[in-house]
């Protein structure tokens, strides 16, 4: 049972999903599969419940999970104590969006690369809107993040850049856009918003306001998936300016003029505060306070 394999056991515990965990962690579903029962066979427990539909961690498991929560905390302790404060090893795990790994992080990984290039970059991109439970989960030491209405106080956040938040509408279906007295009627035109996230507080917070029912198409999962489906002419959407410029479907949309004025995304690097004691995040917060 090697650290490796408590780091493959401690990411399938959060996910209960073998398929997302393989996948994040770039082994086969077999593979996994095999780890997780000689783990079992070891401790001559099962450590989960598996059906068709779901994955559950028995009573061993959750017991399991806090000896490897445990192990792996003493590990990363271990490296720091190994590390001087100018060669840093270890592992240093990020999460955040595709939009943030190719348009926020580049330089800022690039001169902790130089910086420390003893550490390994364990970098998962995936749905925004998950980043900050990745934090509370231990699935990430650092995220990119839209800072919150109400920032959890056993977390820290610096910020990196703004983006305002824009409706969009297909080019190639105008007649998708309802119009009463030469406006938009929002009430009628059909809507593709985000299922969860802080873009959903947002555009929640404005049907309230204006105390109307909306006409929702879709809500879907991804600001990219909201793109694709404005472009079909499935409806308007609800995206950051940012997510929507480095969109390869940004040819096929238009931001509208004459709509709702909803407050920016403020876009920055969170992380848990106790986490800055961990000299691999503590060198990537300040390589980034020096943008």
């Amino acid at each position: 049972m090697d650290i490796r394999n408590l780091n493959l056991f401690r990411h399938l515990a959060a996910t209960l999903h073998f398929a997302r965990t393989s996948q994040a962690c770039f082994i086969t579903p077999s593979a996994l599969t095999r780890v997780i029962q000689r783990i079992e066979s070891e401790l001559g427990e099962p450590l989960f419940l598996r059906s068709n539909r779901s994955v559950e961690l028995t009573p061993a498991g959750e017991a399991f999970k806090q000896y490897a929560d445990d192990v792996l905390q003493r590990w990363d302790r271990l490296q720091d104590e190994l590390s001087s404060e100018t060669i840093l090893k270890g592992e240093l795990s990020i999460y955040c969006s595709v939009t943030a790994s190719y348009g926020i992080l580049p330089d800022i990984m690039a001169k902790y690369r130089r910086a420390y290039p003893h550490v390994r970059i364990h970098l998962e991109t995936g749905d925004p809107a998950k980043a900050l439970v990745k934090l509370f989960n231990q699935d990430a030491d650092m995220v990119i993040a839209a800072l919150p209405d109400t920032l959890p106080e056993d977390l820290v956040f610096q910020v990196l850049s703004e983006t305002p938040l824009v409706f969009i509408a297909p080019l190639l279906f105008p007649e998708i856009i309802v119009e009463t007295g030469g406006r938009i009627d929002w009430e009628k035109t059909p809507l593709i918003i985000p299922d969860h996230g802080l873009s959903r507080d947002r555009i929640d917070q404005w049907f309230a306001r204006e105390n109307f029912i909306p006409h929702i198409y879709s809500e879907v999962a991804g600001n990219e998936a909201i793109i694709v489906m404005v472009s079909l002419g499935c409806g308007l959407g609800l995206v950051p300016r940012m997510v929507l410029e480095k969109s390869p479907f940004l040819d096929q949309v238009r931001v509208l003029d004459e709509s709702p004025q909803l407050p920016p995304f403020v876009i920055g690097m969170c992380t848990r505060g106790k986490n800055l004691v961990n000299p691999r995040v503590n060198a990537l917060w300040r390589i980034a306070g020096e943008r």
